[in-house]
């Protein structure tokens, strides 16, 4: 069954033959506990008071596949710098990171990086991922996923059991190039500077199991905070015809107070974090 949304198109929109490779050693890490809500708050008013071009860029999600956590008609900041490559004295001033297990990222779809997706990492380089009975294994411990949700009621084998099931949909290149240079012992090993990302509306999203890894050069950045949210069809963002904007338009002017959704604005983005 092929996933019916994909979310994350950002402002306008967005067979295995595995062959015997070795699973990269994943280098020691030290995780650092996520920014508390003084430093985010911080950064986020920072960056709206110095820059919205340089430092963050708005998007709007089109789309349902990061449901519940991001909405249809959600506009979000990114910040930009979040993921930068540190050099020289900047190291020592800017929040510099890198791309963790449980981020919510904005990154150019690797099929086609005119468009602009929004997922959650579930898989970091020498990570080894694998999904049974749509529950996440990350090297080899089940993930606790409160944020995930199931609203297809059909079953489907690759989407569910992935990557253990033959596909019952034609892939995507990089999708079927990861399942035959990727798969060792029945997991998919993540690449150096590669990540694996999936939708919280785990049913319905276009993500890694489709399409493979998002390069480390994709990734534009972390969003920081839904500064409004607009109960919004997917039809009225997604397309750019004249009539769909003008429609879209005539519906903001007639219902700005009684669909924009004010209990999400100024919402700050988390990511979710195992420790286990």
């Amino acid at each position: 069954m092929k996933p019916t949304s994909d979310s994350g198109k950002a402002a306008a929109t967005a067979d295995p033959s595995a062959s015997p490779v070795s699973a990269p050693v994943k280098p020691p890490v030290t995780q650092d506990r996520p920014r508390g809500t003084i430093a985010e708050w911080t950064i986020t008013i920072l960056l709206l008071l110095f820059g919205t071009t340089f430092l963050v860029q708005a998007f709007v999600i089109p789309t349902g596949s990061m449901e519940d956590t991001l909405l249809i008609g959600d506009h979000l900041l990114v910040d930009k710098l979040a993921y930068s490559m540190p050099g020289g004295f900047s190291r020592f001033v800017l929040p510099y990171e890198s791309p963790r297990d449980g981020d919510i990222i904005v990154f150019r779809y690797p099929v086609d990086i005119t468009q602009t997706f929004v997922k959650r990492v579930v898989g970091v380089p020498g990570d080894r991922i694998k999904l049974i009975d749509q529950q996440v294994y990350r090297n080899g411990k089940k993930l606790t996923e409160p944020y995930v949700v199931h609203k297809n009621p059909y079953p489907d084998s690759f989407r569910d059991n992935f990557p253990n099931s033959e596909p019952n949909l034609t892939l995507l290149d990089p999708g079927r190039e990861m399942l035959a240079n990727n798969v060792v012992n029945g997991e998919v090993v993540v690449p150096p500077d590669s990540f694996f990302a999936m939708g919280d509306n785990r049913d319905n999203s276009l993500d890694s199991r489709y399409w493979g890894f998002v390069p480390r050069d994709n990734i534009i950045g972390k969003p920081l905070i839904i500064y409004w949210s607009y109960n919004a069809t997917t039809e009225s963002l997604a397309s750019s015809s004249v009539t769909n904007l003008a429609s879209h338009f005539l519906d903001l002017a007639e219902h700005f107070f009684t669909k924009t959704r004010w209990d999400r604005t100024f919402r700050l983005i988390h990511g979710y974090y195992n420790y286990n």
